[in-house]
């Protein structure tokens, strides 16, 4: 049976707020094959379609791959699409991922983080979107329950516009946000659909007057070209982001950014880590604070495109800084949150001192214990200046 629900203060677990998001969005399709730990979103999703709550035609298919491939399929004829994945879900959808963001459809995915086999593992970690991050799709990151629902919001805002045209991915923790019950604020149905308005496409497969070729073969003189747009739109995607948050802010009272600086403006040292994991630091920086240490917590939300210039900026003046990663890129020099970082800090004079720390894989806790252990690893950088250890994993 599927939640019925009305606007104002209400008790959910992500997959809830997300599935129930999707709902108020009405999607024209949804293609999908349920694995844990997103499964919930489509339960509760196909409760939605079965009760007629939305127009939504659901494809109930035989594998992610199929998944993607239809939501491609549907997307081409024009239609607004969204799907669910976690893990070896994302994982068998890689080639149609390449497809769906080469072909600029918006086609809006939630990925609840777990990670990738082998050895077997359902919880959480950033091994299966991380993998995914130079497939050509934009990527949100979401540290709470009301996030991942106003995220997904504005990922169709995002994706749709003229200016991008690009699949839209919002990624919240396995387990820890996916399960994990939150009181959050919904929005009416009606504000979602004005805010959103309806989607027309640019051009259509079954638009027989307009006729388009999608996806066709290419040759040396041409794809690079093709590769070219993509990029450029992908880089506009930044711009978008910002303006979308700023709109849903001045319409609902929740403004979103490329990222959250928390308490980083007066701050010496500071860790940069995404999701969840963001809010367990929030406790260890106010403890510190109390103390009175200058510590702070910077939380990317908007991944791909990265934005480097802004990050810099907003790391500027730190004495030192660890990048935690819930994922280990398997290149032997750190994670790819990490990698970013200090690439976009390389031009910078006199920039932060700088380490990579891999914690979390797999769904081991991470703790205020773990945070507090990393600040005084950073606040030995910042007295010396001297870095013992570039690279290591924690929460072992």
């Amino acid at each position: 049976m599927a939640i019925t629900m009305t606007k104002g203060q209400t008790g959910l677990t992500g997959n809830s707020a997300v599935a129930y998001a999707m709902k108020q969005i009405n999607p024209d399709v949804c293609a999908a094959y349920p694995i844990t730990p997103s499964t919930a979103i489509i339960e509760d999703f196909s409760g939605y379609v079965a009760d007629g709550a939305v127009d939504t035609e659901l494809i109930t298919v035989e594998s992610e791959h199929s998944a993607m491939s239809a939501c491609i399929g549907a997307a081409a004829a024009g239609a607004r699409v969204m799907t669910a994945t976690s893990s070896q879900g994302l994982a068998l959808m890689w080639e149609m991922l390449y497809i769906a963001s080469g072909m600029r459809l918006p086609i809006v995915l939630a990925n609840v983080n777990r990670a990738l086999s082998a050895p077997i593992n359902i919880h959480c970690d950033h091994s299966d979107s991380m993998g995914a991050r130079d497939a050509g799709w934009v990527q949100i990151y979401s540290e709470t329950v009301q996030e991942a629902y106003d995220n997904i919001i504005q990922a169709v805002k995002i994706a749709e516009d003229e200016n991008v045209l690009l699949p839209t991915m919002v990624c919240f923790d396995g387990f820890i946000t996916s399960h994990a019950i939150e009181n959050i604020a919904l929005l009416e149905d009606a504000e979602i659909r004005g805010f959103l308005g309806d989607y027309r496409a640019a051009a259509t497969l079954l638009d027989t007057d307009n006729p388009v070729t999608m996806g066709a073969m290419t040759l040396p003189d041409t794809y690079i070209e093709f590769k070219h747009q993509q990029s450029q739109a992908i880089g506009r995607a930044k711009d978008v982001v910002l303006k979308v948050g700023e709109d849903f802010g001045k319409k609902f009272g929740r403004q979103y950014g490329l990222f959250d600086a928390y308490r980083l403006e007066d701050a010496e040292i500071a860790i940069v880590i995404l999701n969840s994991a963001a809010g367990t630091t929030k406790v260890a920086v106010d403890e510190l604070r109390k103390q009175g240490q200058k510590v702070g917590v910077l939380r990317p939300r908007l991944f791909r495109p990265f934005p480097f210039k802004e990050i810099a900026e907003v790391l500027k003046g730190k004495k030192a800084v660890a990048v935690l990663d819930r994922v280990d890129s398997m290149n032997g020099f750190g994670g790819p949150l990490f990698n970013e970082v200090r690439s976009s800090l390389y031009d910078m004079d006199n920039r932060p001192r700088i380490i990579g720390r891999t914690y979390g894989l797999g769904g081991r806790d991470y703790k205020v214990k773990d945070a507090l252990s990393v600040f005084e690893e950073l606040k030995k950088v910042a007295a010396t200046g001297q870095i013992d250890t570039l690279l290591k994993y924690i929460t072992l």
